[in-house]
């Protein structure tokens, strides 16, 4: 792995606040505050030269106002673009003699304030967008317009994310709530089904216990409120579906401690029960961030094979997946396999991180800031892993959808002591010394951390019945 921050002008040295990889021609986008959307074609860093490098293809200049969001659809032949104002460009990629060019298709006018975030359905057919309006908005990209509001958030909707199995919708908002909403099925006058999403958790506070009397607890707030230093709070779900991250969260191991900057995991299968209290939805697991609070997930779209190498994973997969988590300041990436994130990068921009994108093929990481730079990483060939096949993706995608037992299985969580996490979990040393960063020693490095409820707690492991008591890791901040 190599990589390390681009030294070139993307918009005329004013913040990114966004940046996505096209899907199929591996084109970068980047969104920023000159109110540009720039395309860059990006190389790999071969010998001498150590860092990918961009190179610019093009303008997409329509925006009057700067550009907060952009994501390319799954297709590939849409690019939606959100702005300050309520601005809400798509933009159609059309075949020229010249070459192929991208044309603004439609205005999305409904939004009355800033587009903050965005993400796409799995069919292209539908985008779900978040306001500081304190609204999202599902979109009809067909017939381009509003198929339904969602406007039961008291603040700044600043992160939204599809169920890449089409059942949910999620969204974050600076009121200190993630709302999940379920899809339900709608069969019209005429017969024409349609689809409506309904409100089924509200996920607002955790139970915690007291540390004088464990027979108490009180209830606590997972996020931060709107002092969050942050524009963004990029939530995300997983490529299976079987689970969903979702950041600017903060936890405390006690009432009287300090708080620690954390993303929460939540399972798929407690969000599809429908026998509990709209508030009652627990995390599975917290990711304890560095001294900084994290304000976006995104997901590698590839699986991986399992190396079979490392017992301590957190996740129950049949296949690994890999995830970075963004801090203002900081980079973790995480592998389902391992119970630490397997590589830290911190100290690349001078101002807070504001969105994170994969490329298709899982070999590049990008990193967008404030202080008008990108950051770029790239994965050598088989370095994070196999790749699984499209096919046998397909396949154990509908196993899952399809078998709510199995999928309620997906996810379960093993209570680690800090020594029993594997030597070799930290694997990007290599990494920090390339890019000239510093990175967190391992015995630093926070792993994930179980919060569920004893009741929903995993079967104890026949295997390590002979073995002492595991304990409850402490969460720690570390600074970069």
């Amino acid at each position: 792995m190599k990589g390390g921050t681009v030294q070139i002008n993307w918009h005329d040295m004013k913040p990114v606040l966004s940046l996505d990889f096209h899907p199929i021609s591996g084109l970068l986008a980047t969104g920023g505050a000159d109110c540009d959307i720039k395309l860059w074609l990006i190389s790999s860093g071969e010998p001498p030269k150590k860092t990918p490098t961009a190179t610019y293809q093009n303008s997409l200049s329509y925006h009057g106002s700067a550009v907060n969001v952009l994501r390319f659809s799954p297709c590939g032949e849409l690019l939606a673009s959100g702005a300050d104002g309520g601005e809400l460009l798509l933009w159609k990629l059309h075949a020229t003699e010249s070459g192929e060019v991208w044309k603004v298709l439609k205005n999305l006018s409904f939004h009355r304030k800033d587009v903050l975030d965005m993400e796409w359905s799995v069919d292209s057919a539908f985008l779900i967008s978040g306001s500081v309006d304190n609204s999202c908005i599902i979109w009809d990209i067909n017939k381009g317009c509003v198929h339904q509001m969602l406007d039961a958030h008291l603040h700044y909707v600043q992160g939204v994310a599809w169920d890449p199995l089409g059942k949910y919708v999620a969204s974050l908002s600076s009121d200190r709530t993630c709302r999940v909403y379920c899809n339900k099925t709608k069969t019209k006058s005429k017969g024409v089904p349609e689809k409506s999403y309904i409100c089924q958790h509200v996920i607002t506070k955790a139970e915690q216990q007291q540390a004088k009397d464990d027979s108490k607890s009180t209830k606590t707030h997972l996020f931060f409120d709107e002092t969050l230093p942050s524009f963004f709070r990029r939530l995300a779900w997983s490529p299976d579906g079987s689970f969903l991250v979702v950041p600017a969260g903060s936890y405390k191991t006690s009432p009287s401690s300090e708080t620690v900057n954390t993303a929460y995991v939540f399972s798929r299968k407690d969000l599809s029960r429908q026998d509990i209290l709209l508030r009652n939805t627990q995390p599975a697991l917290l990711l304890p961030g560095a001294s900084k609070p994290i304000i976006a997930v995104r997901f590698c779209p590839l699986q991986f094979t399992l190396r079979g190498s490392n017992s301590a994973g957190l996740f129950k997969l049949p296949y690994r997946l890999i995830f970075a988590v963004a801090t203002l300041n900081s980079l973790y990436i995480y592998d389902t396999e391992s119970a630490p994130p397997v590589a830290v990068l911190a100290g690349l921009h001078y101002a807070a991180i504001t969105d994170i994108a994969w490329s298709s093929n899982g070999q590049l990481l990008a990193v967008s800031s404030q202080d008008g730079y990108c950051t770029l990483v790239e994965f050598e060939n088989n370095e994070l892993g196999t790749p699984i096949t499209p096919q046998v993706v397909a396949k154990k995608s509908m196993s899952q959808e399809t078998n709510n037992s199995s999928a309620g299985k997906k996810l379960e969580v093993i209570v680690l002591d800090r020594e029993e996490a594997p030597s070799d979990a930290v694997t990007c040393c290599t990494v920090a010394e390339a890019v000239g960063k510093k990175i967190g020693e391992e015995k630093t490095i926070p792993s994930p951390i179980p919060l569920v409820a004893p009741a929903a707690a995993p079967a104890p492991n026949p295997s390590a019945s002979n073995k002492a008591a595991r304990k409850r890791i402490t969460p720690m901040a570390i600074d970069p």
